[in-house]
């Protein structure tokens, strides 16, 4: 592993900007093209959203962690609460199903983490909280994308 780190804050939206400004500067040092940062930035305001809004209802209480390791140009990054949890993943992941649909909500988000991700998965317990972990390769602005 070449690097690590763990932001753990409380569930308010206000938040939501802490994590992505803090796993943008953790992959800043990989040198990525400006959709990549974009498309990092947007994954990561999605999973940290859910984990607010839908996994604590914005309470201010829970806590939601996001923890992000790099190993050479691969990054990984987990966004975990210990909210309601999500009661069937493959609903959740379906495009515009949300469960705040009072709320005008456009969905959960998971097929935009799954395309701007390598890899995505959702493991959720009821009533015990979520993760969600997602993966890319970044190609830096120097190396030519193959």
């Amino acid at each position: 592993m070449d690097n690590e780190m763990t932001l753990t804050f409380l569930a308010i939206s206000e938040n939501e900007a802490l994590a992505r400004v803090a796993v943008t500067g953790f992959i800043a040092q990989l040198d990525p093209t400006i959709d990549e940062l974009s498309e990092f930035k947007t994954v990561v305001s999605e999973a940290v959203s859910n984990a607010i809004i839908h996994g604590y209802d914005e309470d201010g209480k829970g806590v939601v962690t996001v923890h992000a390791k790099r190993e050479d140009d691969i990054v990984t990054v987990s966004v975990m609460d210990k909210g309601i949890g999500i009661e069937d993943v493959s609903q959740a992941m379906e495009p515009l199903f949300t469960t705040k649909s009072a709320m005008e909500r456009s969905g959960m988000g998971f097929t935009i983490m799954d395309s701007f991700s390598d890899q995505l998965t959702v493991m959720s317990k009821w009533q015990q909280g979520t993760t969600v972990t997602f993966t890319k390769k970044f190609y830096s602005v120097r190396t030519p994308v193959m």
